[in-house]
């Protein structure tokens, strides 16, 4: 009995070297990164719609790469697996340079807004002293009160503020000044009822 030898086309052979190419893992490994690194640079906060754009791509990479490995290894594919994995890298970068940069801008801002909390603040805590008495002591009493919370709620900015949270500093101090301002009106508009009465009083 005579053995055949079964020889393969060059064409299949290399057809077959193609079709069983593998994920480029290195340049997949990249786009992660550079997807973590914008998460960690505060991109989900700070470049919120370009962030989810760079996690859009990162998902149509993975379901690339899971159309591709569940292809039988003659028809697979990575082309189009490198070509998303080097524009998510190439994003990512960008939205983590874009992220860092407006966490710097709302650093300053609630800085910015601490500072003028905390001026707010002192200049009613300085109306304070000069609030008359008269009949209403329980309305002077509530004032006082009101002082003493707003005070306390400047801790919260610094709280904010030493965990990176910028946005809530700023809404913080914004709610502190308007509270402040709100304050010290009602003070100015009793020390203007004095004036007057003192006023009507000597002229009698």
């Amino acid at each position: 009995m005579h053995l055949r030898l079964i020889t393969v086309p060059l064409s299949l052979v290399i057809l077959l070297t193609v079709g069983c190419a593998k994920p480029p893992s290195e340049q997949i490994e990249a786009a992660e990164k550079a997807l973590k690194e914008a998460q960690q640079s505060g991109a989900a906060t700070y470049s919120a719609e370009e962030y989810a754009k760079l996690e859009g791509s990162l998902t149509a990479l993975r379901k690339e790469v899971s159309e591709q490995d569940g292809k039988l290894a003659l028809f697979r594919d990575y082309g189009k697996v490198e070509q998303l994995a080097s524009a998510a890298k190439t994003e990512g970068e960008r939205v983590r340079t874009d992220a860092v940069k407006k966490k710097d801008e709302a650093k300053a801002a609630a800085l910015q807004a601490q500072q003028v909390a905390q001026e707010a603040v002192n200049s009613t805590l300085a109306l304070v002293g000069k609030a008359p008495v008269g009949k209403d002591r329980a309305a002077l009493e509530a004032i006082k009160m009101d002082v003493e919370t707003l005070k306390a709620s400047l801790n919260q900015i610094q709280t904010s503020i030493d965990r990176e949270d910028y946005p809530a500093a700023q809404s913080q101090a914004k709610a502190i000044h308007e509270k402040s301002q709100a304050v010290s009106a009602e003070i100015q508009g009793a020390l203007a009822k004095v004036g007057k009465r003192k006023s009507s009083a000597s002229k009698k």
